[in-house]
This record gives structure tokens, sequence and C-alpha cells, in this order.
């Protein structure tokens, strides 16, 4: 055990005070948090983890950070900061419609790709329209569905041991009026793509009112077709986009939620018309202007994600194909009882799924970090008695009742 682990709870204080918290006041809808894989990572984190040292590959976050391009933007427009220059907003939408072929009314940006999430959930269901979600995959809409009091209807992914894409047909069978059908596509924590006729087969049978949410958090990262077009068809799906993931950008905020322009009116209702961060619409309307930095970043994430499933299969490990920065990674043993262990040698790895109890979630790295993280999980992996491998950390995220959403 790390000299320094807190034996009492593993959250860090910051993630205590800003997330649990909220858990028991879950009744007033204006003082609820948005929860975001930061929250999840947080939360997970030993109380020990010190953000500044270590190998943290625990929140699928891009260690590149913004492009050269997005960086000067941000410089450039600081001595601007005393205004609001919300005009930037529609600009960087309509710059974004231009690029994709939309209809600029189609596409609202916020403060990343959560807000949109958390406020389609909230508005699309209720006691009597259930979300119904992957598992496991991205909790953050099963917390929108508590507060909305809607039921929560996890469907298995398919296929577990192999492709491991969504259950479409199931997840559309699983009830005939549900509000929201959620598909991350890649999934998140699996990092696998679920195929394009699957993803045509819930857009033409989701129940009549029901919203297709599809979350291409992670789609500049593989080669599945993307989903704007069945926007662009007029069809009751909101796509979700970040800059957070390829782009580099997870702690400046930037997302937009592309829908037909009657849905977003109504998911506004709950929050997106204050004013963005001019640092960030700034940043990602420059992103959006560099056309080689989607293949280039994905070459690199890639090549590095490749190396990595390369040198696990040879030492015997499996996990999921992934085509995003993540994958599961399965452990053979309780994988409360890996992360610890990692995090004893100041290796952060992702939290536990609790259908999935033996395996863990891997975000990619840096190549060195990565290489880190090998030559640590070999050695933890190689243990063979109980005191070479420390006891899990207790008050994990998944302890909570929350991530057991049914």
């Amino acid at each position: 055990m790390h000299p320094s682990q807190d034996p009492a709870g593993c959250c860090s204080g910051l993630s205590r005070r800003t997330f649990f918290r909220f858990a028991a006041g879950a009744s007033a809808l204006a003082s609820m948090p948005i929860l975001t894989e930061a929250h999840l990572a947080l939360a997970q984190r030993p109380k020990f983890a010190d953000p500044n040292k270590g190998i943290h590959i625990d929140a699928n976050e891009n260690p590149m950070g913004p492009c050269e391009a997005a960086r000067q933007a941000m410089v450039d427009i600081v001595p601007r900061g005393g205004r609001y220059l919300m005009e930037m907003e529609e600009d960087l939408e309509g710059t974004f419609a231009r690029i994709e072929g939309l209809d600029p009314q189609s596409v609202m940006a916020f403060a990343g790709s959560s807000e949109p999430l958390h406020y389609t959930v909230l508005t699309f269901t209720d006691r009597n329209k259930p979300l119904v979600i992957a598992d496991p995959g991205y909790e953050a809409p099963m917390w929108a569905a508590q507060i909305a009091g809607a039921d929560v209807i996890k469907v298995p992914l398919a296929d577990p041991k192999g492709e491991a894409p969504h259950d479409i047909k199931a997840m559309i069978a699983a009830s005939p009026n549900a509000g929201v059908i959620y598909i991350c596509n890649p999934n998140n924590p699996t990092g696998t793509c679920t195929p394009r006729s699957d993803i045509e087969y819930a857009v033409s049978n989701a129940p009549k009112d029901a919203i297709v949410m599809i979350d291409e958090a992670y789609i500049h990262l593989c080669d599945a077709p993307r989903s704007l077009d069945f926007v662009k068809e007029g069809k009751n799906v909101i796509v979700l986009r970040t800059f957070s993931k390829l782009y580099g950008m997870a702690g400046i905020r930037m997302g937009f939620a592309i829908g037909r322009p009657d849905l977003l009116k109504k998911i506004s209702v709950h929050g997106g018309f204050n004013a963005l961060p001019i640092t960030a619409v700034a940043a990602a309307k420059a992103s959006l202007l560099q056309s080689d930095l989607i293949a280039s970043r994905k070459k690199t994430i890639g090549d590095i994600r490749v190396e990595t499933l390369s040198w696990l299969k040879s030492n015997g490990y499996a996990y999921t194909p992934s085509e995003s920065n993540c994958f599961m990674l399965e452990t053979g043993r309780p994988g409360k009882e890996v992360l610890a262990a990692l995090a004893a040698r100041d290796i952060y790895i992702g939290r536990i799924w609790p259908a999935w109890p033996t395996q863990v979630r891997i975000t990619v790295g840096t190549h060195d970090e990565m290489l880190a993280f090998r030559k640590a999980f070999q050695e933890v992996m190689s243990a063979k008695t109980a005191g070479l491998v420390p006891p899990p950390l207790p008050r994990r995220i998944a302890d909570h009742p929350f991530t057991h959403l049914s």
C-alpha cells in the first residue's frame, strides 16, 4: 500500500465535496451537478494521487493537448476577455455547419458535450419514459435519468468476448416507450464500434417519440461512418460531439449538440444560453480549420494503441478490440485489486464497471506512458502472493448506488 494512502477513503477531497455531497439532495434539480468523465475519474483516484506526478491514463484525456493553432488562438483572444463576444459562438456553429453540410440552426455549442447529454436525458425521459443504455457503457446518462425520475434499462453488450458492439436489437426491444436510447460510438469504456447498419436499425425502429442520442465523443479516432446524416434527414436523433478527445481540449471545454432545431430548443430549456468562454470558442474554431489535424492525431493515437494491444496479446492478455483511445483489459482477478496495485506504483488507470468486475479501463497515453504502464502491469500480474498486491482502494465510485442503476 502506498505509505500516504488514506484507508478511510480513496476519493480526493475535491471530488467528495463537489460530487458526493450532491447525492443526498437529488430532489433539487437546480442544485445537481452534471456528471462528466472528469468527475468519474477523479472520484476513484486514491487520495494520495498527485495530478502532477505519476502516469494518469484513467480519464480518456488526450495528453497532446490543444493543437498549436488553438493555443495561439487562445493567446490572441485573451486581450478581449473583458467582452462577452457571443457572436463568436454563432460563428463557431456556422463554421462547423459549413464543414459538415448542416443547417447552422441544427448546431448548438456547449461547454463540452456533457451538458447536452445531460439536458437530452432530462428533457426526454421521465417516470414513464426510461433511458435505454448499453452495459458496460458511459454512466453519465444514468445519473441524469435518476434526476429525471426515469428508469434505466441496461442492455449487455453483444458478444462481450468478441467485438462487443451495442446489442441494438435488444436495446430497441427493451422498452416500447423509451424516452432516450443512448448509443456511444465508439463506446466508452470498450473503445469498440457499433456497425452502421445497427445504428440505422435503431433510428428506424425506435419508439415513435424516442430520441436516439448518438455520442460521437470518440468518432474522430476510428473509421466508423458518422451519424450526422440522420440530422440532415430530420430524424429523432441528437448527435454529440466534443473537442475533449482528439482535439485535446478536455480542460478547455467545448462541444456541440447536433439535431433538429426543435429538439435543440427543447433541451436548451435546461441550459445553453449562458455565454461560453471566448478562449474555448477561439480554440475550437482554430482546431476545426486545421485540415490535417484529425488524420495526424488519429494516426498518432492509433499507432500507440496498436503497439500496446500487440504487446498485451503477445503476453497472453485479453482486451476489447478498441478503435478509440481506451480499451477494457481482462485481469483475471478483481479489477479493483489491479487498480490499487498500479496506483501504488503511481500508475492511475480507469475505473471498474460492475458488469465486468475483472476488467479495467485503460486510456491510451503517450508512448512513454504506455511503456511505463506495461512494465508496471506486468509486475502486478506476475505477483503470486496476496502480499504483493495491495488491498482494494475503498469507496470507489462503483461502490455508490447511482452507478448500479437498473
